[in-house]
């Protein structure tokens, strides 16, 4: 069968002992980096004195090869103790893991997923936003109108929104933030569970101020929903299924949400 195991994304200790069990059973390891997958389990190993099976066969499967790879399995394959693990984190969650899974469901090969570490979750309950609604946008385009578009659309979805960013981008987004949203309430969580790790809140001019020149590590973001101008019973999804041309839908979208009806037309260009 095939496991799927969430590992640490950033304390061991939050390694659960079904992870443990998982992997040192494992015949195949499907990794997203087999060495950080490697040094994972020498960790278990010298740390807490796990055992694992002997000859081990460790297969690199990660974004650029997924397809490629899944294109040649055969539900024999499965026929031994398969685990699949990311990076870090929960697979299938910004990274890959959920096409093995339609893989495993459409040929009838019997799989589970185990719970554990997952950076989106955390930093929605960290960020203090009082909701019971929450909506994941992964990492936004890097740039260009298609950012601009996915950033907005973020902004406008009507719930607590919560984003990927890499450090390298983070001081772009807080601009962005800052230009399109100047008073919104966002959280930022920096290096979750890791020695280094911050909390930030406030806006974003405010946040600008209180972040040091280090940016390097793992960001999350997350989003204050935006009120809306009225209670309406209508969604965005209810006129966007309607057979409406874009600008129709986005000058009725605007008018229940708030949003500048042009940004709101070049967003949905790019749905």
């Amino acid at each position: 069968m095939l496991t799927l195991i969430p590992t640490p994304i950033g304390n061991i200790g939050d390694i659960s002992l079904r992870a443990i069990e998982a992997l040192s059973e494992a015949d195949t390891l499907l990794c997203e980096d087999t060495r950080v997958t490697k040094k994972l389990i020498q960790i278990l190993e010298e740390r807490y004195n796990t055992s694992f099976k002997e000859e081990q066969h460790f297969i690199s499967l990660h974004s650029h090869n997924e397809k490629e790879f899944i294109e040649k399995l055969t539900p024999a394959f499965f026929e031994q103790n398969v685990i699949y693990a990311s990076d870090a984190g929960m697979p299938g969650i910004s990274d890959p893991g959920q096409a093995l899974v339609k893989y495993c469901q459409d040929n009838g090969v019997k799989y589970d997923v185990l719970p554990g570490a997952n950076a989106l979750l955390t930093a929605f309950v960290a960020s203090g936003f009082v909701t019971t609604k929450m909506l994941f946008w992964g990492f936004l385009p890097h740039k260009g109108k298609e950012r601009a578009a996915s950033l907005l659309g973020a902004l406008n979805s009507g719930y607590t929104t919560v984003l990927y960013e890499s450090p390298h981008r983070l001081e772009k987004l807080l601009e962005e933030l800052s230009h399109e949203e100047p008073s919104r309430k966002i959280f930022l969580a920096k290096e979750l569970t890791k020695k280094y790790q911050k909390y930030y809140f406030g806006t974003a001019d405010e946040i600008k101020q209180k972040v040091d020149a280090n940016l390097r590590g793992e960001w999350v973001v997350v989003l204050e929903a935006k009120e809306t101008l009225g209670r309406s019973a209508i969604s965005q999804n209810d006129i966007l299924e309607l057979d409406l041309p874009k600008k129709v839908q986005a000058k009725l979208i605007s008018k229940i949400t708030g949003e500048n009806t042009k940004a709101c037309y070049e967003r949905l260009l790019h749905l």
